[in-house]
C-alpha cells in the first residue's frame, strides 16, 4: 500500500533510510575490559582506555567480532573477511579521545536483506552495511542548573551500526523494519533490543520527492529515536514538513534534527557534515581484522532458527494462518511459549488462546510474556481440556480468569467448581424435551421453515446448563428433535 503525501502541486513520495545502533551483548567493552551493566553509578565502569588517558592502547574484544559476524549472517549479508577500524574525528564533550573508533571504508559486514511482512505482501529491504564502533559517553544536563556533568560508563561500549538502503517508503514500513531487526538480533542473542535503556537506537534519514521522480533529494537526519512508535511519528512529521518547505518555494537543507515526542515534531539541531568531513583514517593502534572462512562457518553452524524460518515452520507444521504465525514469531519468548502450549495437541486452538486471550491480559497489565501470570504448561492443560471436550470454550474463559487472578491447575479448578462439560446424551435430551414442551410456538416456527430459531433454543439450553452442555451435541440433538 503506497504512502503518499498530498500537496497543492501533486503527490509526494517519502524516501527513508535507517541507521540503527545496536549495543552488542558482551560483558566487556569493545576495546577494554570495563563492564557494560546498565544502570550502574555514573563513571563506575570506566577504564583508563575508556577515559583516553595518555599512552593507553585499545585491545579488540573478540566476542564483539563474533557477535557482529553472527548478526551479519542473520541478515543474510556478506561477511567481509578483511575489515579495518578507522578514527572518526570530531569534538564532543563526552568523547574523551576527540575521535570515535569506527569502521568506514572497509566494514566487517556488507550488503544484506531484511524481509518485512506487510499487509500487501512481503517487502525486501536492503541492508547497506554493518560496522562496529565504540559508543560515546553521556552528557547529563539535569544535575545542576549551571553545569553539565559527563558520565563515561557508555564510553567504549561496543555498537553495531546497521545501515539500511533508502528502500523504505512509509512510516509503517520503517516501523516494521525496526520490529523485524529487533526480533532478529534478539533471536541471535547479539543485542537485547531494549530501546528504553538505549541498547537499540535509531537515526532516520528522510527525504521527499514528487511521485515519478527518480533522483533522491536532500535528506534530513533525525537522531537518537528510542521507540518504534516515535520512529514512525518522527518520519511522518518530517516528511510533511519537507513537502511544505518545497511547496512554499524553499529548499530542504541537509541537517541533523531531533524529535520532540512531547510536541510531536522535529527541530533543527545542527547542519549535517558530509562523511569525509570527519577526516577518517585507519587507526594506527589497531591491526586490520582478518578472518578465516572457517571462523565464519563455525559461527554460521550455531545460528538459531530465525523468525522467517520459524514462521514458515509454524505455517507448515501447525497449519497456522500467515498473520498468526507472524505475530507469534515476532518475539522469541512468545514463539517458545506458544510451542509449549501447542504440545497439548491442538496448535490452532493454542495459537488462538495465546494471541487473543493471553495477549489481552498481558496488554492490560503491561506485562511481557516472561511475566505472564499463567505458565505455558498450565495454558496447555487448559487447551487440552477444551480439545478433549472436558469443558466448552465458554467455560474455559471462566477457568482462565481464575487462573489469571488466583492461579492453579485448570483441571483442579474445573473439578472444584463443577465445571465439567455435559456430554451425556440422555441428560441433554431431557433438557431439550422440556424446552420444546414449554415452547411449542418456537418449535412450530422451526418446522414451518424458520431455522434461525435454532439459535434461540441453543441459547436457552446453554443458559439452563450454566454453559456446561456440549454445544455441538446440543445442535445435533435439537435438529433431530425439532425435525
Amino acid at each position: 500500500m503506497s504512502y503518499l503525501i498530498e500537496g497543492e502541486t501533486g503527490d509526494w513520495e517519502v524516501v527513508i533510510g535507517l541507521e540503527v545502533h545496536a549495543q552488542i551483548v558482551s560483558k566487556a567493552k569493545l576495546f577494554s575490559g570495563a563492564a557494560t551493566d546498565f544502570g550502574a553509578e555514573p563513571n563506575s565502569q570506566v577504564s583508563l582506555v575508556d577515559a583516553a588517558m595518555p599512552g593507553m592502547l585499545p585491545v579488540i574484544n573478540e566476542v564483539c567480532i563474533e557477535q557482529a559476524v553472527r548478526t551479519g549472517l542473520g541478515l543474510n549479508a556478506k561477511i567481509n573477511l578483511h575489515s579495518v577500524f578507522e578514527r572518526k574525528n570530531y569534538f564532543y564533550p563526552d568523547l574523551p579521545q576527540g575521535y570515535q573508533i569506527s569502521q568506514f571504508l572497509e566494514p566487517i559486514v556488507g550488503e544484506g536483506i531484511i524481509t518485512l511482512d506487510m499487509p500487501e505482501g512481503p517487502r525486501e529491504i536492503g541492508v547497506e552495511r554493518l560496522h562496529m564502533e565504540q559508543d560515546a559517553g553521556k552528557s547529563l544536563h539535569d544535575q545542576d542548573p549551571k553545569r553539565t556533568f559527563i558520565d563515561l560508563n557508555r564510553s567504549g561500549v561496543a555498537l553495531m551500526e546497521i545501515v539500511s538502503k533508502p528502500d523504505l517508503r512509509s512510516p509503517a514500513e520503517a516501523g516494521a523494519y525496526m520490529r523485524k531487526l529487533r526480533a532478529i538480533v534478539r533471536y541471535l542473542g547479539t543485542c537485547d533490543g531494549n530501546m528504553e535503556q538505549g541498547s537499540l537506537r535509531c537515526d532516520a534519514n528522510v527525504s521527499v520527492r514528487p511521485t515519478g521522480e527518480k533522483e533522491l533529494r536532500t535528506r534530513a537526519e533525525i537522531k537518537n529515536i528510542n521507540s518504534v512508535r516515535f520512529v514512525m511519528a518522527a518520519i511522518e512529521y518530517e516528511a510533511e514538513r519537507q513537502v511544505e518547505v518545497y511547496e512554499d518555494g524553499g529548499n530542504v537543507v541537509q541537517e541533523t534534527r531531533l524529535y520532540d515526542a512531547n510536541k510531536g515534531e522535529t527541530r533543527s539541531m545542527r547542519s549535517k557534515e558530509e562523511a569525509h568531513d570527519y577526516r577518517y583514517f585507519p587507526d594506527p593502534d589497531l591491526l586490520p581484522i582478518d578472518l578465516t572462512q572457517d571462523f565464519v562457518d563455525q559461527i554460521k553452524a550455531t545460528l538459531p532458527e530465525l523468525p522467517d524460518a520459524k514462521k514458515q515452520r509454524f505455517i507448515d507444521d501447525y497449519g497456522l494462518a500467515i498473520d498468526d504465525a507472524a505475530t507469534l514469531v515476532a518475539d522469541k519468548e512468545t514463539a517458545d511459549y506458544f510451542e509449549a502450549v501447542a504440545k497439548a495437541g491442538d496448535a490452532k486452538l493454542a495459537a488462538n488462546w495465546v494471541i487473543h486471550e493471553l495477549f489481552a491480559v498481558l496488554n492490560k497489565a503491561s506485562l511481557s510474556i516472561a511475566e505472564s501470570p499463567v505458565s505455558s504448561d498450565d495454558l496447555g492443560k487448559l487447551v487440552g481440556l477444551i480439545s478433549d471436550d472436558t469443558i466448552s470454550g465458554r467455560i474455559a474463559k471462566d477457568v482462565f480468569e481464575v487462573m489469571v487472578t488466583e492461579g492453579g491447575d485448570p483441571a483442579d479448578i474445573v473439578e472444584d467448581k463443577g465445571l465439567k462439560q455435559i456430554t451425556d446424551t440422555g441428560e441433554i435430551e431431557a433438557m431439550i424435551d422440556a424446552l420444546i414442551a414449554d415452547n411449542p410456538e418456537q418449535a412450530q416456527q422451526y418446522r414451518d421453515g424458520n431455522t434461525k430459531v435454532t439459535g434461540w433454543f441453543v441459547g436457552q439450553i446453554m443458559k439452563a446448563s450454566e454453559g456446561k452442555a456440549n454445544p455441538q451435541m446440543v445442535n445435533e440433538l435439537l435438529k433431530k428433535k425439532l425435525g
